[in-house]
């Protein structure tokens, strides 16, 4: 059953709102590196477009009625979003779901160092990554440095023009004998992805025996600009991410590659989708998630409690307090969890089942079931769920897909499907299909993340 490409169908006008939305969405993952980042730029978004702070409503005590938009942050780190229907909250929501998150490399908390006239800073790998992907490309620190007067510091080095960038070297192809023997997964070791940040001593008159010189002035430049010291590292949260923007790729334009695909190409549309949203039936959802990559754990990932507790404060504002119709609530929603699809790729076909692989270009995908091997792991939904989701996406003509994550036993993953099917609620993976996933640059159709737009509206429309 092969579904057919999205670009044919595009009209005039519909051209060119895919561009349009291609274009705020570069912008978006070329400015929002990290979850902070996106969840300080979607609160933005989100007030410009009527939301309020669901805290002061509480402090407030204020009746929340159909039409009114809320939203809540975790930690700085997780953001969800409702705009309150007209049926009763307790008759279920329609909740779209993403993670915010992407695989990169963090700065430990002592990570400074000097060896033999090179200063260091020390990582360690966040989520699934290939070492050798790091090596020799160039890189930029974004993050926050928590100093203990309380006050924060925000740094960002290595994106604007003027910026110097970062580096992990690499070794050279005419000393690499043993190394290009070894497997990939060896070849450049994850103890060693140690950022390069200066080759300068400081030049103290009087002192040229001094301790860590090459050290000792990036500490001094970093003072000058960011008013921390080297201890302020053992409370800061760096991230090394590829520097530069996204970009258009191919001559048709087609496609955008840039960092962080995985998920905000989700994550993104799914927001927009609820800001453009008008008030239906059921109350809608937008749920941006942190730590997916690590496994959705810890205060901002999804197995916290922070989207019962807010739909509980969101109930009992809406006079539907209570245990009781809470779990009726959850129990009796419908999610479309949106995490990336393995997009095939002819180079490495013989990973896929091209009768069952998602192609860029042919629309918003699902995945019944994720998972690995005899889909362990896996949210899979139930029949009943696909045949609705497959009439809300006729209904409104956008173009979609199905597939798997690979051949079987070719490997596999999991989203945060499974953590909110425990409630009971029908969940179905949904996403775009990316090339090159977890990699620095990776790829994306803009006709596939025009249709998971369209496709994320028509689901809070009708679902």
């Amino acid at each position: 059953m092969e579904r057919p490409n999205a670009w044919k169908k595009f009209s005039p006008e519909q051209l060119e709102e895919v561009e349009e939305l291609a274009r705020a969405y570069r912008a978006f993952i070329s400015e929002n590196k990290t979850e902070r980042e996106c969840v300080t730029a979607s609160v933005a978004l989100a007030e410009a477009a009527g939301y309020v702070e669901l805290g002061a409503c509480v402090e407030q005590g204020r009746a929340l009625k159909p039409g009114d938009r809320v939203y809540a942050v975790s930690h700085k780190k997780t953001l969800m979003l409702a705009q309150i229907g007209t049926a009763p909250i307790e008759q279920g929501m329609n909740i779209l779901g993403a993670h915010i998150d992407s695989p990169r490399l963090d700065l430990k908390q002592n990570p400074l160092y000097e060896s033999d006239g090179l200063a260091y800073l020390d990582t360690h790998y966040y989520g699934g990554v290939k070492a050798y992907h790091w090596v020799a490309t160039p890189l930029a620190l974004h993050g926050v440095v928590c100093k203990k007067d309380g006050s924060v510091v925000e740094v960002r080095i290595g994106e604007d023009a003027a910026d110097p960038v970062f580096c992990i070297s690499d070794l050279l192809i005419h000393l690499a004998q043993d190394q290009m023997k070894k497997p990939a997964a060896e070849a450049v070791e994850h103890e060693n992805l140690d950022v390069i940040i200066g080759g300068r001593p400081v030049a103290i008159e009087g002192d040229e025996d001094q301790k860590d010189p090459v050290k000792k002035l990036f500490c001094d430049l970093i003072a000058e600009r960011y008013g921390i010291d080297e201890e302020d590292f053992l409370s800061a949260e760096i991230e090394v991410v590829p520097a530069g923007p996204a970009r258009d790729m191919g001559l048709d334009r087609s496609m955008i590659l840039g960092y962080g695909h995985d998920d905000r190409v989700c994550s993104y549309p799914s927001l927009k989708a609820i800001l453009d949203a008008e008030t239906a039936e059921r109350t809608s959802i937008c749920l941006l998630v942190d730590k997916e990559e690590i496994g959705s754990v810890g205060a901002t990932g999804m197995t916290s409690r922070f989207f019962e507790n807010t739909v509980a404060e969101i109930m009992e504002l809406a006079g539907e307090g209570g245990q009781l119709a809470l779990r009726r609530a959850l129990a009796a929603s419908r999610m479309l969890s949106s995490d990336v699809s393995a997009g095939f790729d002819p180079l490495y076909a013989d990973r896929f089942e091209k009768r069952n692989s998602a192609y860029l270009g042919h629309g918003l995908c699902f995945n019944k079931y994720t998972g690995s091997g005899g889909k362990s792991g896996s949210n899979d939904a139930n029949a009943e769920y696909m045949a609705l989701v497959r009439d809300i996406m006729d209904e409104a003509g956008v173009a979609f897909q199905t597939c798997e994550l690979g051949r079987v036993n070719a490997g596999g993953g999991g989203t945060i499907a499974y953590i909110l099917a425990e409630y009971g609620m029908d969940v179905i993976d949904s996403g775009v299909p990316v090339l090159s996933m977890h990699s620095l640059w990776e790829v994306a159709d803009k006709a596939d993340i025009y249709e998971a737009y369209r496709g994320y509206r028509a689901f809070l429309a009708r679902a």
